[in-house]
């Protein structure tokens, strides 16, 4: 009889979590700072290093592609041995190979440790997709908010971190992402244990198996495509910031680099706490999906033609965040809805598919910026996204779930 108040309040009330669900969404946070944290010390690793901007935005796509590639098994190894074990794992390898990222003495060693680093990341982020679904209070869209959500704070505080420990050493944002995964490790060992559960067993192939699934080949091709438009803005914007700066005779350094791109990530973080789900709620998910990939095109084009402008590069890539903010979380919701199959699984290929298309773009934007312009590479992105909005309209019959 006292029940029905509680049903009320209780499903829109996304504070209201379980102890192991903030475990794991710091845990996340950090392990999303990696992404970032590189950002505003890529131009000082090529200057200390004596490396070209194209070799140092390999960091990104080794870190991407091995994340990619192991995304798709992660559903096999944590129902083989268990959620909490491909977690601990994960956190494992993160700590490890950020440090030799630290202790690296060229590029070539640090793109190496790099792609240790991202199987690390892969056992890690889409286990913990799956755990913090499964393990939340209320509907799985606030499961998945909150998921974006630590994303968001990862991807805001990675470059401010970044810059701030950059100003000291290329190396010190390494070591301090070490030391912050291993705080991370601590927290999952200590908290989880609750929450510990081992799904029901997943073949080998089951990640790659699951791409013949209608929907959820839709929409990881729409996420391919977009996260190479979303990486090419991540992974290639400190270089034309860097230009623009000196061409406007301004000292730009890790710091100021890092600011930039925590007003990026916060305006991401924002954007999908806040804004994601009520425009959902407002339009519905298929609109907002199309509305947000066009927003985004048009902000990368835009960025191709202002490209030698300090004032507005640094403007679009932080206004870029909002729509990067909202389209992640309306996605991601997306994927968990939009098929039947066990949400380990979903979130393993899908994962799969999206860091693929992230690791595409740092590969590609450095010869697209030596060889055609500084501008080229932005407008490639707004390419991708049109064909990720042309896929999306092509498969919307098999996302009659979600419509």
């Amino acid at each position: 009889m006292t029940d029905t108040p509680h049903v009320e309040t209780e499903p829109h009330s996304i504070l209201k979590q379980p102890i192991a669900v903030w475990a794991l969404a710091f845990a996340c946070a950090v392990s999303f700072m990696g992404i970032g944290l590189v950002d505003p010390i890529l131009p000082a690793i090529s200057r200390e290093l004596n490396a070209t901007p194209t070799q140092t935005m390999l960091l990104f796509t080794s870190y991407l592609l091995i994340t990619a590639i192991a995304m798709f098994f992660s559903a096999f190894i944590s129902s083989r041995i268990g959620v909490k074990r491909t977690l601990l794992i994960g956190l494992a390898l993160i700590v490890v190979f950020a440090f030799l990222s630290g202790a690296a003495g060229s590029v070539d060693a640090i793109i190496g440790f790099r792609a240790g680093w991202g199987l690390g990341n892969a056992l890690f982020i889409s286990t913990a997709l799956a755990a913090i679904v499964g393990a939340a209070a209320g509907h799985s869209g606030e499961a998945v908010i909150l998921y974006e959500a630590a994303m968001g704070i990862g991807m805001a505080v990675g470059p401010l971190l970044g810059g701030v420990l950059g100003s000291i050493s290329w190396r010190a944002p390494f070591y301090g992402t070490a030391v912050l995964m291993a705080i991370g490790f601590a927290a999952i060992a200590l908290l989880l244990k609750k929450a510990e559960h081992t799904p029901e067993p997943v073949e080998l192939a089951a990640g790659l198996a699951a791409v013949k699934d209608p929907a959820l080949f839709t929409l990881g091709l729409v996420a391919f495509f977009y996260n190479y438009g979303f990486f090419t803005l991540l992974a290639y914007s400190p270089y034309p910031i860097d230009e623009a700066a000196a061409e406007a005779g301004r000292d730009f350094g890790a710091t100021e680099l890092g600011f930039v791109f925590f007003g990026w990530g916060l305006a991401l973080a924002l954007s999908a706490v806040f804004l994601a789900p009520r425009l959902t709620r407002a339009f519905g998910l298929m609109p907002v999906l199309v509305t947000i990939l066009t927003s985004f095109g048009v902000v990368l084009a835009a960025l191709g033609f202002g490209v030698h402008n300090l004032t507005a590069v640094i403007t679009l890539v932080i206004i870029a965040g909002v729509f990067i903010g909202v389209f992640n979380t309306v996605l991601t919701e997306a994927v968990m809805e939009a098929t039947e199959m066990p949400r380990n699984v979903a979130s393993s290929s899908y994962s799969g598919m999206r860091f693929l298309g992230g690791a595409v773009a740092p590969a590609v934007s450095g010869p697209l910026a030596a060889s055609y312009g500084a501008g080229v590479p932005y407008w490639v992105g707004a390419v991708s996204l049109a064909v990720s909005l042309i896929v999306l309209f092509a498969g919307k019959r098999s996302l009659h779930r979600i419509a």
